[in-house]
C-alpha cells in the first residue's frame, strides 16, 4: 500500500495505460480520480476499481482547455480532500508524411500531448504547494507521460513526436521550477506496448509486428501494466530523490539504435 492516503488524477484514464495507471494506483491505497473525454469508459473504469475494492471516481475533462484543467483538480479536492499525484497520460496521435500534415492535426495534437500536461500541471501543482508537506518535505508528484519517440522518431508521427520531445523539456523545467516547492515532476516513455490501439493496428499485420519485435531486444511488446508499475514507482515515496528525470520502459529499444 505505498499510496495509502494519497489522492491521484490519472488524465486520460479510459483505457490503456491510463487505465492501467488507474487500477494500480488504487491497488496501492490511492484514491483515484479517473479522467477522460470518453465518459462511459471513465465511468465504467470507475466502477472496476470500486468491486476490486479500491476508490475512485470519474470526471470528464478536455486537458487541452484551462478551464476544464483547473476543474479537475478542484473535483479532486472536493473528492478527497487534496491532490497528492498527478499522472499526465492523455494522448492522441495522427499519422501523415511531412508535407502532407495538415496545420489543424498538428496543433490539434500538441493541445492535448503538450500543452494538456501544462496546463494540468500547473493547476495541479498550484493545489499541492498549498499543501502541508508529506516525506521528505514533498507536497505532491507529477508523471508525465513521454515515449521512446521524443528521443528516436517516425517519420510519419510528425506532431507525436514533436509533442513527446516537448514533454521530456517540460518534465525537466517543471521539476526546476517546482522543486522548491517540494514537488517531484517526473517522466516515463515507454516502448511498443500492447494497448488496445496497438494491438489493433499491428498485432493484425504480422510484418507490422516483426518490425516492432526485431528492434526490441526482450522480444515482445511491453504491456500497461508494467508502465503502470513504474508510475506506481515514481509517485511513490521510493522514489523521494527522483526528479526531473525520464524512465524509459522500453524492452531496451533505446540502447538498439537501430530501426529493424
Amino acid at each position: 500500500m505505498r499510496l495509502e492516503n494519497r489522492v491521484a488524477v490519472v488524465t486520460g484514464a479510459a483505457q490503456g495505460i491510463g487505465a492501467a495507471c488507474a487500477r494500480a494506483m488504487a491497488a496501492e491505497g490511492a484514491r483515484v480520480v479517473v479522467a477522460d473525454v470518453n465518459e462511459d469508459a471513465g465511468n465504467a473504469l470507475a466502477r472496476v476499481i470500486a468491486d476490486a475494492g479500491g476508490t475512485a471516481r470519474f470526471c470528464p475533462a478536455d486537458v487541452g482547455t484551462k478551464a476544464d484543467a483547473e476543474r479537475l483538480v478542484r473535483f479532486a479536492v472536493a473528492a478527497f480532500g487534496a491532490l497528492d499525484i498527478l499522472v499526465n497520460n492523455a494522448g492522441i496521435v495522427h499519422a501523415a508524411d511531412f508535407l502532407d500534415l495538415a496545420e489543424a492535426d498538428f496543433d490539434r495534437v500538441l493541445r492535448v500531448n503538450l500543452k494538456g500536461p501544462f496546463l494540468c500541471g500547473q493547476a495541479a501543482a498550484r493545489q499541492m504547494a498549498a499543501q502541508p508537506p508529506r516525506t521528505h518535505g514533498q507536497r505532491g508528484v507529477i508523471v508525465n507521460m513521454s515515449s521512446v519517440n521524443a528521443v528516436l522518431a517516425i517519420a510519419n508521427q510528425v506532431p507525436y513526436t514533436v509533442s513527446k520531445g516537448g514533454v521530456n523539456q517540460l518534465t525537466k523545467v517543471m521539476a526546476m521550477g517546482l522543486a522548491p516547492l517540494g514537488i517531484r515532476v517526473v517522466g516515463i516513455g515507454p516502448g511498443s506496448i500492447a494497448t488496445e490501439l496497438l494491438k489493433t493496428a499491428v498485432l493484425t499485420d504480422e510484418a507490422a509486428k516483426s518490425r516492432i519485435l526485431s528492434r526490441t531486444p526482450l522480444g515482445r511488446l511491453g504491456e500497461p501494466e508494467e508502465i503502470a508499475s513504474v508510475a506506481v514507482f515514481l509517485a511513490s515515496d521510493d522514489a523521494s530523490y527522483l526528479t526531473g528525470t525520464t524512465l524509459y520502459p522500453d524492452g531496451g529499444r533505446l540502447s538498439l539504435n537501430y530501426v529493424m
